[in-house]
């Protein structure tokens, strides 16, 4: 290499990130920016670029680790790889450790999911601690493009289709919820930029710019085997499905779903101005107490309610008199505010019932057991904890996946070569291939269904198996159960009967639901 050619060639891409984190007002002079890093590639490029700009940007770096403790000696030589890092280049280390493991068998959670939550975990305690002001995480362009990929084919509008947004807001407390499309997408509120926590700075750069300026640095970094496991969807996108899009269709496919990620994030950001202004003169809230704080702030009238009536009315000559475009955002707002997800077919039914299409069309069933009813001039959304539960059934084949539309949830049937537990699953949640029927009926539970979880001594009626887990009624009714034959084989949130289990050396069929957080497989 030419002489002063290594040395332009790392500020060029340096430049690049500095003028990202410029335009997207991601990093302030003064900032106390902790670096996460992993060990990978993008991680360790992340900081080294860092380090670049820092002066320039008038921030202190520092590396923060967490070990999630599910390979062994490969996640502690990870660890020790970073602090070596660390110390190489004189920086603060953040570290800590979470037995992932142990939290998804607890929550119920997919490994993934539960590594998520406890590495985002680590991270808005820092930033409450004070320990940090920021912390930027190593997501590139390929990481979003992947990203707008899976929730294109799992079904998403603009609010999916943004993908990873650059940052995160900071949050009242370090405490984790389940985000909401994500994940990225609970992201998903676009934030004012100032008020970042967690810093996206890579997401122009490709993991191929991030692998040839570490080998320009001759730096090297750590690899990790479950990247390279096909049976998670994330690696079937990333080494199957885009690398044949990049051959047979569009070789910079990944560019373009990144660029449709942004067109998408700027449609939201006007979208959720203008349905600010807009839902306050159409939606009135009813809540028993008062007025919530988000409706406070967009001074929504709210009507005198009867003692523990809560709700929602939406005015339907306001509401259809907009475009179709608006009146599905507003219904969709509208069901945010009250702490119902509407998915599409949802907000269609709302808006079918609003216009008073057929005789029937004067209320429609919602998730969590939520109501739409059409009175006079206004479309009423309200609980229907005091109605019966119509209840749902639904086929699931084996291999395959079907929808919960009742509950907004999935159920998956996954067939495994093994039972090894590197995989990352939870052995709770794994069958022997020959106890199962190659259709299997999905429903609610009903009265008089027995369950027999393993680590118990009899079976048991569901009805007490939830009653002692407090599960709340309203959540109770749709509890979604799965049969096989005659016998219910899975009941959410308790693991499989001990006679179902599968061999240690044979195949297995995994069954897992899926929420939308989960889904969105944030990096």
């Amino acid at each position: 290499m030419l002489p002063g050619l290594y040395d332009r060639a790392v500020h060029l891409l340096a430049q690049r990130v500095l003028d990202f984190v410029r335009r997207q007002k991601l990093l302030r002079a003064g900032d106390r920016v902790g670096t996460a890093v992993s060990g990978g590639v993008d991680s360790v490029a992340l900081l080294r670029l860092l380090l670049e700009v820092c002066g320039e940007l008038g921030i202190v770096v520092s590396v923060v680790h967490l070990n999630h403790q599910l390979r062994g000696a490969e996640s502690d030589a990870d660890e020790a790889f970073v602090a070596a890092l660390a110390h190489e280049h004189g920086l603060a280390l953040h570290g800590g450790s979470a037995d992932v493991a142990k939290i998804a068998r607890k929550k119920y959670l997919s490994v993934e999911a539960a590594a998520r939550e406890a590495r985002y975990g680590f991270f808005w305690r820092l930033i409450a601690q004070g320990m940090v002001d920021k912390v930027a995480t190593g997501h590139t362009l390929d990481d979003q493009a992947e990203t707008v990929l899976l929730r294109l084919v799992r079904g998403a509008g603009t609010k999916g289709l943004a993908g990873i947004y650059p940052g995160l807001e900071r949050r009242r407390s370090p405490d984790v919820r389940r985000q909401d499309a994500g994940a990225e997408s609970h992201q998903s509120s676009v934030v004012s930029r100032q008020e970042t926590s967690i810093v996206r700075p890579l997401l122009e750069l490709t993991r191929k710019d991030l692998e040839s300026y570490l080998a320009d640095l001759h730096q090297s970094w750590r690899e990790d085997a479950s990247n390279r496991d096909m049976r998670f969807a994330r690696n079937r996108v990333r080494h199957g499905i885009l690398p044949r899009l990049e051959e047979h269709l569009n070789a910079g496919v990944k560019r373009v779903l990144a660029e449709t990620a942004e067109i998408a994030r700027g449609e939201e950001e006007y979208w959720a101005e203008r349905v600010a202004k807009l839902l306050p003169e159409v939606l009135t809230r009813e809540v028993a107490g008062g007025i919530p704080q988000a409706d406070a702030r967009a001074r929504t009238p709210v009507r005198p309610s009867r003692e523990g009536e809560q709700g929602a009315r939406l005015l339907r000559d306001r509401l259809i008199g907009e475009p179709l475009a608006v009146q599905r955002r507003v219904v969709r707002a509208a069901g945010e505010a009250l702490g119902v997800k509407l998915e599409f077919a949802h907000v269609e039914e709302v808006l079918a019932v609003a216009r008073g299409e057929g005789d029937s069309a004067k209320s429609c069933n919602l998730p969590g057991n939520w109501r739409a009813t059409r009175i006079g001039n206004e479309v009423r959304l309200h609980p229907a904890s005091d109605r019966p539960f119509s209840g749902y059934e639904h086929r699931l084949q084996v291999p395959g996946r079907t929808e919960i539309p009742e509950i907004s949830s999935s159920l998956e049937a996954t067939p495994l070569r093994g039972v090894e537990e590197e995989g990352g699953y939870n052995p709770e949640h794994l069958y022997a291939p020959q106890s199962l029927a190659k259709e299997l009926v999905v429903r609610n539970w009903q009265p008089g269904d027995r369950f027999w979880p393993a680590h118990r001594k009899s079976p048991k009626k569901i009805k007490e198996l939830l009653q002692e887990r407090k599960i709340a009624l309203e959540e109770r009714r749709g509890w979604p159960v799965v049969v096989s034959g005659d016998e219910i084989v899975w009941v959410r949130g308790f693991p499989a009967p001990r006679h179902l289990r599968p061999a240690k050396n044979g195949g297995a069929i995994l069954i897992r639901e899926l929420y939308e957080a989960e889904e969105a497989e944030e990096k």
